[in-house]
């Protein structure tokens, strides 16, 4: 192989502080934007966003020059900077801490992809994959 080659995508989960409402329909697009952006910024390639009032999900293509922590990290950052500060100022937001990352093979990204889009959905089914989603135990 001449050049280096990379399949690697991921599968997160994380949520706002507390479990809280935050991601009200008026600010819910812009997240998602924002959150794409610092994806691309560091190097990965979004696949799908999306979740619901308390948790986000994110499908992407990992680079392979980050680890894993530091991607989150960084996504998690510089997305909260940013609705703290140019989508709601002076209005409370943050992640928690914590999160969930699950890989996902090539032949799976289209089903873990429609998982993501349809959260809405799942949730008011509760036809959710309880590994897929966070438990505050």
């Amino acid at each position: 192989m001449r050049s280096n080659f990379t399949q690697l995508y991921l599968h997160f989960i994380w949520g706002s502080w507390d479990r809280l409402p935050l991601i009200t329909p008026d600010i819910q697009k812009k997240v998602y934007a924002t959150i794409i952006h610092h994806c691309e910024k560091l190097g990965g390639t979004v696949i799908a966003v999306g979740g619901i009032e308390d948790h986000v999900h994110l499908l992407m293509g990992m680079p392979p020059t980050l680890s894993v922590s530091d991607l989150i990290k960084n996504i998690k950052g510089g997305s909260s900077h940013f609705i703290t500060h140019e989508i709601k100022p002076g209005h409370f937001f943050k992640w928690q801490g914590s999160y969930g990352a699950f890989t996902v093979s090539h032949e799976g990204i289209n089903d873990v992809a429609k998982y993501i889009r349809n959260q809405a959905i799942h949730h008011q089914q509760q036809s959710i994959f309880s590994n897929w989603e966070l438990n505050d135990n």
